[in-house]
């Protein structure tokens, strides 16, 4: 054997060791927190009542034994066969197999290629130094939480409490949701982490040191034990609790703000409405009907349905040189400012048009998204100055109306953990002029935008937490 060949062998063992110990060194961890610990200590109710909330949303993902089959408020198994069609099923059978072997080989790795091992393999150097950078330098905490499904889910807290900064950023949590192909380790958790804040970091199920595949059901398995653990191990309260989702995980940080309504606020990053638009665009045309089934059904990431269910604060981060989030043009590049395709866009109006109906209005939304054109915070702020809006006006407005509900909801149901509850029927009775303003006010304060394409690190200072009233 030649001396080069001989060097090559002794790397691939290297790395197949590393592999090995990076792995099996965490599986042999203890337990530090599970599922059920709360409910074992007799403290279920409360998140039992939120998450039964959320299901009546429209939305239910978590697996039945985590709450007891008796909340469920569905009919068995047994009824719904009876109920459908013999016919009908037989009629679809050859598409539900053709979409789950779809979902279940090349639909995985496209969504989350993260959890490819060759990537994990791939990347192993770079996690290692990521982590041990973690825990030198900002005294990270790794630990092991057991989800309810019996995934091992690998998290990494660092506490800022006792130095809270001269803006008491340690005090607050942000729990860091990363992308399809992001790991704590190297993920966007730098971000808030460099500008003072406590944070929490955790991989998918599939990714790094977690076990599992990463559909949105395990996902959002994970993601409830993560904020428990946050809320009952970590001793965070809700309010200074803040969720921030990067790309894809925008759909867990938003499902988690949904469940735990009363978590203090949400920024969402280079994210998406509905992957549905993204997947039509990568996937031949041809398969039109069978890549909306497969995602409908097995990646049905429908970030803007659970994020008009959280009521509190909330920021959208869009980046103007992001062309993954962007459905203008099938696969080319994107041109400098263009970010008409952008689905963030579609995910603020959804947003408004939910919060704010009467401003919403149909001239409301159509100067919303004339804004929303503006691919440079130049052309932005332009557009912004050409309406004048009235920024003091537009704040008195929204003050006088939520004290005025206040008022009249006082000890009801109707007042939840951020006021009022959504939607807010300011703005009728406005002049269509007005009307634009404020909604040009409202649309300013939800997003900001970001110049960077969407892999690009979030620069610490453009980190920031949501306005509010």
């Amino acid at each position: 054997m030649c001396v080069i060949c001989f060097v090559k062998a002794l790397v691939h063992v290297f790395k197949i060791y590393l592999t090995a110990s990076y792995t099996y060194t965490f599986r042999r961890w203890p337990v530090a927190f599970r599922w059920d610990d709360v409910r074992a200590a007799g403290g279920s109710s409360s998140h039992r009542a939120l998450t039964c909330a959320a299901a009546a949303a429209g939305v239910w993902l978590l697996r039945d034994e985590a709450l007891g089959g008796d909340a469920l408020g569905r009919p068995p198994r047994g009824v719904r066969s009876q109920a459908q069609c013999l016919l009908q099923q037989l009629r679809e059978l050859p598409g539900q197999l053709a979409s789950y072997a779809l979902a279940h080989s090349l639909g995985r790795w496209l969504v989350y290629p993260g959890s490819v091992s060759l990537m994990t393999r791939a990347l192993l150097p770079l996690l290692q130094q990521g982590q041990e950078r973690l825990v030198e330098r900002y005294h990270g905490r790794r630990a092991k939480l057991v989800a309810c499904d019996g995934n091992e889910i690998d998290t990494m807290f660092m506490d800022r409490r006792q130095h809270p900064g001269s803006h008491g950023h340690g005090l607050r949590l942000v729990i860091c949701c990363e992308g399809n192909a992001g790991f704590y380790e190297m993920g966007c958790l730098s971000a808030p982490l460099e500008a003072g804040y406590s944070v929490l970091g955790w991989n998918h199920p599939g990714f790094g040191g977690s076990t599992g595949v990463p559909f949105p059901q395990h996902d959002a398995n994970a993601m409830d034990v993560v904020v428990q653990y946050a809320l009952h191990r970590l001793h965070f309260s809700r309010a200074h609790v803040v969720v921030y989702g990067w790309s894809v995980g925008g759909f867990t940080a938003t499902w988690a703000t949904m469940t735990y309504p009363g978590l203090g606020a949400l920024v969402l990053d280079a994210t998406f409405d509905d992957l549905v638009p993204l997947a039509l665009k990568v996937m031949p045309h041809s398969w039109k009907g069978l890549v909306v089934r497969t995602v409908r059904e097995h990646f049905n990431l429908n970030v803007a349905e659970q994020l008009c269910c959280y009521p509190g604060p909330v920021l959208l981060l869009r980046r103007t040189q992001d062309d993954v989030v962007s459905t203008s043009g099938r696969l080319r590049p994107l041109s400098p400012g263009g970010v008409e395709g952008n689905r963030g866009n579609e995910l603020l109006l959804r947003l408004l048009e939910h919060r704010y109906p009467a401003v919403m209005a149909p001239e409301g939304r159509a100067v919303v998204t004339r804004w929303l054109r503006a691919g440079s915070l130049a052309q932005e702020a332009a557009f912004y100055a050409r309406y004048r809006v009235d920024e003091e006006w537009c704040l008195a407005l929204l003050r006088s109306y939520r004290a005025r509900c206040e008022e009249e909801l006082e000890g009801e149901e109707a007042q939840g953990p951020h006021g009022p509850a959504f939607p807010w029927l300011v703005g009728q009775g406005l002049s269509s002029r007005r009307r634009r303003r404020l909604a040009l006010f409202l649309a300013r304060k939800h997003l900001k935008n970001v110049e960077a394409t969407h892999f690009s690190p979030l620069e610490p200072e453009e980190f920031q937490l949501p306005w509010g009233l």
